[in-house]
């Protein structure tokens, strides 16, 4: 065996691995978060031979990232009819919003009584973006409401970000974008009808002081306020 033709095949397939793991990756990025913004509507059936040629990839790859989707509960299969876009509803939101009150809280509370200097830096950043966003949530711009959800997510991503159980984080992270999809969907064209910074920044000074029972209470009232304001929205639009 020529020792150097091995190595340098190995190398090859070790790099045609890992250049299709990349390839995996970006599609699932890019297809989740089409599904999160509403760029793919719930019950749209997904193609993964129109998906092939937008992306510019393998049906392999089209597949093993619908699969992965699958798993979140974002994409559902019928049978040998193809893959279709999760459909929404009121039932499914609700039950979303009541797991993720637990885990989240339970996270949250983990994570501020683990968190170093790195974390309350790293709170603090995504707490100042935040802010800077819900500054003109009253503005009449369409883009406004993706950019809140966006900055959002990392602010709570941040709260949370010293949790260190990492079966938690994964649970948590899968209600967060269920429940994302939901608060993008509901924000199209209306705002959020209440003072919700005042919400950030009261959790947010809570995590700062480390008190556990005030950050349990604000959080779970803060997800619950939440739940009501995307659940009035979502009737006004007949969602059963």
């Amino acid at each position: 065996m020529n020792l150097d033709t091995s190595t340098r095949n190995g190398t090859d397939a070790g790099a045609a691995d890992n250049n299709a793991k990349t390839r995996i990756e970006a599609v699932l990025q890019q297809l989740r978060e089409g599904i999160l913004n509403g760029s793919y509507e719930p019950g749209t059936r997904l193609r993964a031979e129109l998906l092939r040629q937008e992306f510019g990839v393998s049906a392999s790859t089209v597949r093993e990232a619908l699969s992965r989707l699958m798993a979140e509960s974002l994409v559902t299969t019928e049978g040998q009819r193809g893959f279709r876009v999760a459909e929404i509803s009121l039932a499914d939101f609700r039950e979303i919003a009541d797991m993720r009150k637990t885990l989240e809280v339970l996270a949250a509370v983990e994570s501020i009584g683990k968190g170093d200097d790195e974390w309350e830096a790293q709170l603090v950043a995504a707490y100042h973006r935040l802010s800077k966003v819900e500054e003109k949530l009253g503005e009449d711009d369409p883009g406004i409401g993706r950019e809140w959800s966006v900055r959002n997510e990392a602010f709570h991503d941040a709260l949370i970000g010293a949790c260190g159980n990492r079966w938690l984080l994964r649970f948590r992270a899968i209600l967060h974008g269920q429940s994302n999809r939901y608060i993008r969907f509901a924000l199209e064209g209306q705002g959020m009808a209440r003072d919700v910074h005042q919400e950030h920044e009261a959790i947010f000074e809570a995590a700062l002081a480390r008190d556990r029972a005030e950050l349990a209470e604000l959080l779970e009232t803060h997800i619950e306020r939440t739940v009501t304001a995307v659940e009035k929205i979502l009737e006004a639009s007949d969602l059963k």
